[in-house]
């Protein structure tokens, strides 16, 4: 997948986090990162504004507006529950006083029914608060029941992480020893052939300085009967079927060292991914049954 983490950390079974040094070197490269990251004054300049119209009311939209123009806020109106007698250029007139009548009739039922609110509450305000407060307790124990089972699947979940871990940790020392037998074996491999081209370099060149000069007289076919020449290319035959031989010999060893690598390499690979494919499953696991339990 696209941007998949592949995460190959073992944290169970790998070591050195706390040894000295480690954490400098950490708060060492985090200080590094600040000093490149050059921050612009405002790094959200190339992302589009977001479309809030769609959430916005009209009373709303007013708001912001008396806000960006920095007008004041409107105070309370307590205009509607003031008793105002009709002004003093209409005390004479019928309609003035029928609507302060019907201003005063208006206060008057506010008032009673405000009462009755008060009564109501006193009569049945307790018994209402108690079953609010049973029906409060019981969402409060339902939710400390998913609380203690989340965290119940969140131990049984890092149990088998570590469980896998260490497993994992055991198979991977078991590769590494056997690697760094492997290693070892081709590094005496390396010594001994070394060792072998020096012997047969010394031998040539000894074998140089037993043959007699070109300027010598040399016996002639006549004399030989053809077969000195014989025995020179019988010899350099077993010279070049040795020589064959011993890099045929390396050969195969290298081979089968690169093989051994590939291997062991291959091993550690399929061990890394078992392992993160089960911690992958059981963090889906805990996600499903979080969210069921939601």
């Amino acid at each position: 997948m696209a941007g998949e983490v592949i995460v190959d950390a073992l944290p169970y079974i790998d070591h050195g986090y706390d040894d000295p040094g480690v954490r400098e070197s950490a708060l060492a490269m985090v200080e590094e990162e600040c000093r490149r990251y050059r921050p612009t004054k405002n790094y959200l300049d190339h992302l589009p504004l977001p479309a809030n119209s769609p959430f916005e009311t009209p009373l709303m939209v007013n708001e912001f507006e008396r806000i960006q123009n920095r007008l004041p806020m409107e105070t309370l109106s307590m205009k509607r529950y003031e008793l105002p007698p009709p002004p003093s250029g209409k005390l004479a007139e019928v309609a003035a006083w029928q609507e302060s009548i019907e201003n005063s009739m208006a206060q008057l039922e506010h008032q009673w029914v405000r009462s009755i609110n008060l009564e109501l509450m006193l009569e049945y305000g307790t018994e209402a608060w108690k079953s609010y407060l049973e029906v409060f307790t019981a969402m409060q124990a339902k939710a400390q029941l998913q609380l203690q089972q989340l965290k119940k699947d969140m131990q049984d979940i890092n149990w088998q992480r570590k469980q896998a871990q260490t497993h994992a940790g055991e198979k991977l020392r078991s590769l590494e020893a056997h690697w760094v037998l492997l290693v070892s074996k081709n590094y005496e491999i390396e010594t001994e052939s070394a060792e072998l081209e020096k012997l047969v370099h010394a031998a040539r060149e000894q074998l140089k300085k037993l043959t007699p000069p070109s300027n010598e007289t040399a016996p002639t076919p006549e004399h030989t009967n053809g077969y000195g020449k014989e025995e020179d290319e019988q010899q350099q035959e077993e010279e070049e079927q040795q020589q064959g031989e011993e890099e045929k010999h390396e050969s195969q060893n290298e081979k089968e060292a690169v093989v051994a690598d590939e291997k062991m390499d291959t091993e550690v690979d399929e061990e890394r991914e078992d392992v993160d494919k089960s911690s992958s499953n059981d963090d889906e696991t805990a996600e499903e049954e979080s969210s069921n339990d939601s």
